[in-house]
């Protein structure tokens, strides 16, 4: 269904740039928009109504999810082209597009249709909107990351010596579908012993070891929003360096977790977790943001870095992910996922986070 106070934010932010509509072209803000999940449609918000364009496969499912939308199907004429008429009859003159979603070729096209100079690029003109999560997104959020933990509790009673690390990967990616997640929200990362020290280590053919430091970076799709988690456990045995970034990385979170309310900075928080490093000798090894937020798609804004000065708003959800790659010899990273709260933060997150030997 069409989300009314969503659309009516939207119609402000539009009023104050003296636009007469906004085009929609991306997947994950016309869900956010409309409430429709098909793979193709163009939405046009104006200030008085909203029309969904699509073609004859969706407009079945566009009439069942969209309800409140005005349905345009595109027919002989190119979407392009149906956009120009559909403009001309609302006398739509100005018109804001998503320049950080539209490729040369499109932007070309929509310029041979709509004069140049009527069209405003607007770069994350949704996505700003997007930031806050409402209830109901918290709560598809909070059951997409409880899928995660499922899983992680279930491949836990698999993992041996000789299994591979995809097969590790497709443990949880089933065991997510199984729990009613659509898909993954991006690759599994499963990297084990020295592969471990790459941050994005995607799922291999290596056979886990004793010994190894396991990370395991996954998270699902479900109802159309992302998770994501990692957990790092270990094969069999661990030495005293093991134990020691371990539970370095395990401290830097927990100070950062502790520090995190709405009115900080995301600067202020990544710094919680780089200062235990640094402290520590280990400032090197730590070479990527702490966290992202997290909703439509995996990786949104604001975020933790160094660069982060945008101050934090409550019931943004984000990831809280400190990790030490030594190359050569291994790493570890623990994500949780919380909401950012007045106060504090509630961590939606729930896997335990002591070092699991196995």
């Amino acid at each position: 269904m069409m989300k009314r106070e969503r659309i009516e934010k939207l119609q402000t932010k539009m009023k104050a740039l003296d636009l007469d509509g906004f085009l929609v072209t991306s997947k994950e803000n016309r869900q956010y928009l409309t409430g429709f999940t098909g793979t193709f449609g163009w939405v046009l918000v104006t200030q008085s109504s909203v029309y969904l364009m699509t073609d004859f496969r969706y407009i079945e499912q566009a009439q069942q999810q969209a309800r409140g939308c005005k349905l345009v199907q595109f027919r002989q004429y190119a979407p392009v082209v149906t956009l120009r008429m559909l403009m001309e009859d609302l006398e739509v003159v100005t018109l804001g597009i998503e320049s950080d979603r539209c490729t040369v070729e499109e932007f070309d096209l929509l310029a041979n249709q709509v004069r140049r100079k009527a069209i405003t690029p607007l770069k994350g003109f949704v996505e700003e909107l997007r930031q806050i999560k409402d209830e109901d997104e918290i709560a598809t959020i909070g059951r997409a990351e409880e899928i995660g933990d499922e899983a992680f509790a279930h491949v836990l009673k698999l993992i041996k010596p000789g299994m591979t690390e995809k097969e590790i990967a497709m443990e949880l990616e089933f065991q997510m579908r199984r729990s009613g997640a659509s898909g993954v929200s991006f690759d599994t990362i499963v990297a084990s012993g020295k592969r471990s020290s790459m941050p994005h280590g995607v799922a291999s053919d290596k056979k886990v070891e004793v010994g190894d430091f396991i990370t395991m970076d996954y998270g699902c799709v479900y109802q159309g929003y992302c998770s994501d988690m990692t957990r790092t456990i270990a094969l069999g045995k661990v030495d005293e360096k093991q134990e020691t970034v371990y539970n370095l990385v395990r401290k830097a979170q927990e100070d950062a977790l502790q520090a995190i309310k709405a009115g900080v900075t995301g600067s202020e928080i990544h710094a919680m977790a780089q200062n235990v490093f640094q402290d520590a000798g280990y400032g090197p090894f730590f070479g990527h943001g702490l966290g992202h937020s997290v909703g439509l798609e995996i990786h949104e804004e604001p975020r933790f870095s160094p660069r982060a000065e945008e101050v934090i708003q409550e019931n943004t959800v984000i990831s809280v992910e400190p990790g030490l790659y030594l190359p050569n010899w291994g790493g570890v990273r623990i994500e949780d996922l919380v909401v950012v709260k007045k106060d504090g933060c509630i961590n939606l997150t729930h896997s335990p986070k002591e070092l699991i030997i196995l």
